[in-house]
């Protein structure tokens, strides 16, 4: 049986690993994990928002078990409503993670360069912000 799901846990150690990746110049990977990372963080969130899941933490909505690329605006349409303007505020506009894929964990690392990283690790950065921001929130 899976370990129960901690999105915010999950965010935050995907992140980390991701800039050990980034700072050796590994982007096929820093790529991978900056993208799980924002799911993550989005899912965070949107836990805390109230979004349904299962005993083990797993959301139960077909639409919120997507990876990043498919999230991103469904996270808009969900807090849309629920003090949304105040979380949209915190991210990149445009979706910035459209071009990214869960499948190029099988691609070749030859076709990851920085350039390529860079716009997903800012708006992995703005997401983690976001998070931080919430849970001080919460706390308050």
């Amino acid at each position: 049986m899976p370990h129960p799901s901690d999105f915010t846990d999950a965010h935050c150690r995907h992140w980390d690993d991701a800039e050990l990746l980034f700072e050796r110049q590994r982007w096929a990977n820093a790529d991978q994990l900056y993208g799980f990372s924002a799911e993550c963080g989005l899912k965070a969130v949107m836990t805390s928002l109230g979004m349904p899941v299962d005993g083990t933490g797993t959301p139960t909505e077909r639409g919120h078990r997507q990876h990043v690329q498919d999230i991103w605006p469904e996270f808009e349409d969900f807090v849309t409503g629920k003090d949304g303007a105040r979380l949209l505020r915190w991210l990149p506009s445009g979706g910035p993670f459209a071009d990214w894929s869960h499948h190029d964990r099988y691609a070749n690392q030859s076709h990851f360069e920085r350039a390529n990283v860079d716009p997903h690790r800012e708006a992995a950065r703005a997401i983690g912000d976001m998070v931080q921001h919430l849970d001080q929130d919460d706390r308050s």
